[in-house]
């Protein structure tokens, strides 16, 4: 099942937006902080963990900066040993993870 959303916005460095499926189109509050999953920067390829997986290995030997949104994508950035539990904060009771590679 494609359950992970990834856009590589290629510029000098990548930023890469990685979301969960269901999580798109939500916007995250949690009092001062907002996050928008709703837009054009999230609205990537739906992929499954496998071909997720190979995608982040390819962006992360091109030192990508990721933004990781939702359970299953923290979730993987945290077995490929990207993100530590540490790094993970909660928006609106989503993890979110900023990676900076």
């Amino acid at each position: 099942m494609d359950n992970i959303l990834i856009k590589v916005h290629e510029s000098y460095r990548w930023v890469v937006a990685v979301c969960d499926a269901d999580v798109f189109g939500r916007k995250l509050i949690d009092g001062k902080r907002v996050l928008d999953v709703s837009g054009a920067f999230f609205d990537g390829k739906a992929m499954s963990d496998e071909e997720a997986e190979v995608e982040i290995v390819r962006c992360v030997n091109e030192d990508a900066t990721f933004n990781f949104v939702g359970k299953e994508s923290v979730g993987l950035a945290k077995v490929m040993g990207i993100v530590k539990e540490e790094g993970v904060m909660y928006i609106d009771g989503v993890p979110v993870a900023l990676v900076l590679m």
